[in-house]
């Protein structure tokens, strides 16, 4: 129990450690994947409502300052592929938490996120918990 405790709370800030921790456990790949999933879609919701009530609070205290110029990476991206790239595809590179503050910076419709980004936690999930299983039988 506290194998599959440790793996859901490693997932909530990181699949790519949790999913090995699972294997290093030796746990069940399905057990594995159900914790992880778990444990990721916890971390976005608690991301979600987080990253509502920091951008609040310095909104709040903050003064008011001109509008920069929308250059740089993070921006052509999120023109050329939108909520659907920064919530699914941010999630299987970076990870939802980082995904959800990005688009949070974005004002993105959270609810949107939220989804993509929990398609992309249960995606990444499958996908490298299945990569580890296959990895360690060819081993």
């Amino acid at each position: 129990m506290l194998e599959i405790l440790t793996v859901a709370g490693l997932a909530t800030f990181e699949v790519y450690a949790a999913i090995p921790a699972g294997f290093a456990f030796g746990m069940h790949p399905g057990t594995i994947f159900i914790s992880s999933v778990v444990g990721g879609l916890t971390g976005v919701f608690v991301a979600a409502f987080l990253g509502d009530r920091i951008r609040a609070f310095f909104r709040k205290n903050k003064p008011p300052k001109e509008e920069q110029p929308k250059t740089g990476l993070a921006y052509r991206l999120w023109d050329k592929y939108g909520i659907i790239g920064l919530g699914f595809l941010g999630t299987m590179t970076v990870g939802a938490p980082i995904s959800l503050a990005v688009g949070v910076g974005f004002n993105a419709p959270l609810k949107k996120l939220i989804t993509w980004c929990c398609i992309g936690v249960l995606v990444r999930c499958a996908v490298f918990t299945a990569v580890g299983h296959y990895g360690l039988k060819m081993l």
